[in-house]
């Protein structure tokens, strides 16, 4: 059975309320009653139930992050670089993974309410800002992570993914490439459409170069080895791929490397999105499009907590891609 506050002032021979300031203001207890009732918890083992008190007080000291895939290295630097401003600020990150399902998105959000948490962070798996609206009228403010808020009553901590997708077709136009193809899904999700929307700008300025697409149903490397299986078997294959992200890239460089001999980048040149750790890593760097990750989460930390200071200017942080060219697009 757990150790009360009740059981602990009996143990000390004090009052529960004496109890209640040697844990909250230990300045208006006398030292040796102090001591009394430290003695008393060393003895009985009590534990204080912080989140019990938190919810009396009408809030806890956590911070909400929502995120779309936490297999995706790219989410988890942006929860690092999110987790250590939260820390400099005395407060706690619960992370939650929707898997891109609106159903497990929502229930988290009725969860972080329930949890009464400070505000929240989210990479939103599509229309998501009158369930947010609802949540800030109760108190709780979010804040759009990987996503431009596209209303002026909310922040945002973004990246042009159109730049980006233009600057990763591009580069492959640059190299000679034209017949190009987008592999990415689903397509619900802003993201991938940003980046084939910007994809489909470079090519339309090059004469004779060509997009077609390719859509995968998540951004998994799993889904990219099938990507890449299906690749062989076009009748005519692409000579440049823009993945839309770097774990779709990768499975595409197995699937038609390792399981179809195909030689990159020297019959197919690979790009792909968020430069992760494991993009420089793999048998065959892969060049990607460059977001700041962890200063995505920092910033995003730093708005979300002007929002709880009251804070009504509501400001849209766009960071600029950035590409980085290694072996699988060099010559």
């Amino acid at each position: 059975m757990a150790i009360s506050v009740r059981d602990v002032a009996e143990r000390a021979g004090v009052s529960v309320g004496t109890v209640s300031n040697v844990l909250n203001t230990p300045g208006k207890v006398a030292p040796d009653t102090t001591q009394r009732v430290l003695t008393a918890i060393d003895e009985l083992g009590f534990v204080r139930n912080d989140a019990a008190r938190q919810l009396r007080a009408g809030s806890s000291r956590s911070i909400g992050l929502l995120v779309l895939d936490i297999g995706n290295p790219f989410f988890t630097d942006v929860a690092r670089g999110a987790e250590e401003r939260a820390t400099e600020a005395g407060l706690s990150v619960l992370l939650a993974n929707t898997d891109e399902d609106q159903r497990r998105e929502a229930a988290y959000l009725d969860l972080f309410e329930e949890q009464r948490v400070r505000g929240i962070l989210i990479t939103p798996v599509d229309e998501v800002l009158p369930r947010l609206e609802r949540l800030r009228s109760h108190g709780i403010p979010s804040v759009l992570v990987d996503r431009l808020a596209t209303t002026g009553g909310f922040s945002s901590v973004s990246v042009d993914d159109v730049a980006g997708g233009r600057m990763a077709a591009q580069h492959l136009l640059d190299g000679g490439r034209r017949r190009l193809l987008f592999v990415g899904g689903p397509r619900d999700l802003r993201q991938v459409r940003d980046r084939l929307t910007g994809a489909r700008q470079a090519v339309a300025d090059v004469p004779g170069a060509r997009l077609e697409v390719m859509d995968v149903a998540s951004l998994t490397m799993l889904d990219g080895v099938s990507a890449g299986r299906r690749i062989l078997g076009l009748p005519e294959r692409p000579d440049g791929v823009l993945a839309v992200n770097d774990l779709v890239a990768l499975g595409v460089l197995q699937g038609v490397s390792i399981l179809g001999g195909v030689r990159v980048p020297q019959d197919l040149a690979i790009v792909g999105y968020d430069d992760i750790d494991f993009a420089a890593a793999a048998a065959v760097p892969i060049t990607s499009i460059r977001q700041p990750r962890n200063r995505m989460g920092a910033e995003a930390l730093d708005l979300l907590l002007a929002e709880i200071d009251g804070n009504d200017v509501h400001r849209r942080i766009v960071f600029q891609p950035e590409l980085v060219v290694r072996e699988s697009t060099r010559a």
